[in-house]
């Protein structure tokens, strides 16, 4: 029976131990490029600066907008600013862990694919780790800047429930970008260099939730709940913080359910990318 046991406890160990050999290769690898980056102390801080002022520029063009306008679907400067802020922090932590994995294609493209892929480190943790840009901090920081202005202008009824709803809000929506960033690098396996498809969803979908869901066609927005749930990265977490009716009718509890959503969605890109690893033949060169 002894045996038996063991090899009943071995799956879950292995894949326990392939978590934890991907955290540590991936943590080894940042190490790496954030001594690097630091070694140029001036240089970093006008980058994480410059950075900050490029993603801010977004703002700039919303807040020149409220010049001439009340509102914007419905939604006023700081209700707009708990949008902006919200998803440009989301996606600024998934950036900052993840955002060379759109370097797939170019990587199978070239050939250097398959040197990380005999490399003691799981191939994932290296396209993510890979070029780890510090300086990406700056887009977090400029966006936290934006959602603390807003939560302390809105005007809201503050129970222990919302108070919590902004950190699953934030959290919840940086695992639904990753899930996207998964996805997309997936994808890229079949379709070659498509990183701009990846962007597409992620960059582009971040852009889109930057603005209220009244401003957006009614099929976009179901397409961005029921399809691909970009919606759960802050459209209905905030609704329901800021008191106004969802227009997909969701329960209440929806709004906390942006972990869940992320988890659902992580599944199967997951499933994805290790199908799209499985398959992968080389490139021959």
């Amino acid at each position: 029976m002894a045996p038996a046991a063991g090899r009943a406890a071995g799956p879950p160990r292995g894949a326990l131990w392939r978590v934890r050999d991907g955290l540590r290769g991936y943590g080894l690898i940042v190490g790496m490029w954030v001594r690097s980056t630091m070694a140029y102390r001036a240089s970093f801080l006008l980058m994480v600066v410059g950075s900050a002022l490029t993603s801010g520029l977004d703002f700039v063009a919303i807040f020149i907008m409220f010049r001439q306008v009340d509102a914007l679907g419905g939604f006023s400067l700081p209700e707009v600013a708990l949008l902006y802020g919200s998803t440009t922090v989301s996606l600024g932590l998934t950036d900052l862990a993840l955002g060379n994995t759109d370097r797939v294609g170019a990587r199978i493209r070239d050939g250097s694919l398959d040197t990380m892929l005999v490399r003691p480190v799981p191939l994932f943790a290296q396209l993510a780790a890979d070029r780890f840009a510090l300086r990406r901090v700056g887009r977090i920081s400029q966006g936290l800047f934006a959602l603390g202005w807003a939560l302390a202008a809105v005007d809201v009824a503050w129970t222990p429930g919302r108070v919590l709803l902004v950190p699953l809000m934030v959290l919840g929506g940086s695992l639904i970008f990753a899930a996207v960033f998964v996805a997309g690098a997936a994808f890229q396996f079949v379709a070659g260099d498509a990183a701009e498809v990846q962007n597409a969803f992620t960059y582009g979908g971040a852009t889109m939730l930057q603005y209220p869901p009244g401003v957006f066609a009614r099929e976009l927005v179901r397409g961005v709940t029921f399809v691909v749930p970009l919606a759960f990265v802050n459209w209905v977490p905030a609704l329901h913080l800021l008191g106004r009716p969802d227009p997909m009718g969701l329960p209440d509890w929806a709004a906390y359910a942006s972990p869940l959503v992320a988890v659902v969605v992580l599944v199967p890109a997951s499933l994805a990318w290790r199908a799209g690893v499985r398959a992968y033949r080389s490139t021959g060169s």
